[in-house]
């Protein structure tokens, strides 16, 4: 290889190193997903079409592929709008209690349903500590087969977890929007470190 030829591919690959991280679509299931990588953790979503009384619902997965341990919080996860208010998803325990208060159990199942079909669609994501093992875990501890409404919210909803390197973990988040997320909106999350943003493009819209 000529020392010109050398230098160039040199280039190309700073280059490359330098560039900043893509957001990447892809569709699983029905479901648009959209994915992005920074400092080693990888962080995906998609909007479920299934909406719950006032909630507009988002399956996230977020994968820890850096050599630290990374804490991963609910409250990270925001819609920001073109006028800059903020809207938060809610706290997973407040999340259970209002689907048990104001949620029917048909609404419940509909929801897990439509999850289970986006998460277990997805070949390129297997999670370490997500829900389908706080679904095991809820029902093991049950005498009941089947799991209640109490039990399927408290395992569908995305919670606080510490990710160690090479860990996992996906969950349902909830947003109080009464089912229309605010106009010109992107989300947004903090973890890490390190800053994600993608463009909100809820189904139907």
């Amino acid at each position: 290889m000529s020392r010109c030829l050398r230098w160039c591919l040199a280039v190309v690959v700073a280059a490359c190193a330098t560039a900043p991280a893509q957001v990447i679509r892809f569709e699983s299931n029905g479901l648009e997903y959209q994915t992005l990588s920074r400092g080693g953790l990888t962080i995906m979503f998609a909007h479920l079409p299934s909406q719950v009384r006032e909630y507009s619902i988002v399956q996230a997965a977020v994968s820890n592929g850096s050599n630290t341990a990374c804490t991963v919080q609910t409250q990270a996860f925001e819609f920001r709008s073109s006028d800059g208010k903020d809207l938060h998803a809610e706290d997973a325990e407040r999340v259970v209690s209002n689907l048990l208060s104001k949620a029917s159990r048909g609404d419940v199942i509909k929801l897990i349903s439509t999850y289970e079909i986006g998460l277990y669609g997805m070949s390129r994501f297997r999670s370490t500590n997500g829900y389908e093992q706080r679904r095991q875990a809820a029902q093991a501890s049950m005498t009941s087969t089947k799991l209640s409404a109490a039990a399927a919210a408290s395992a569908i909803a995305f919670v606080d977890v510490k990710l160690n390197p090479g860990e996992s973990t996906d969950g349902a988040l909830f947003f109080p929007s009464r089912g229309r997320l605010p106009d010109a909106s992107r989300l947004r999350i903090s973890a890490c470190g390190q800053q994600f943003e993608f463009e909100a493009e809820p189904a139907g819209r």
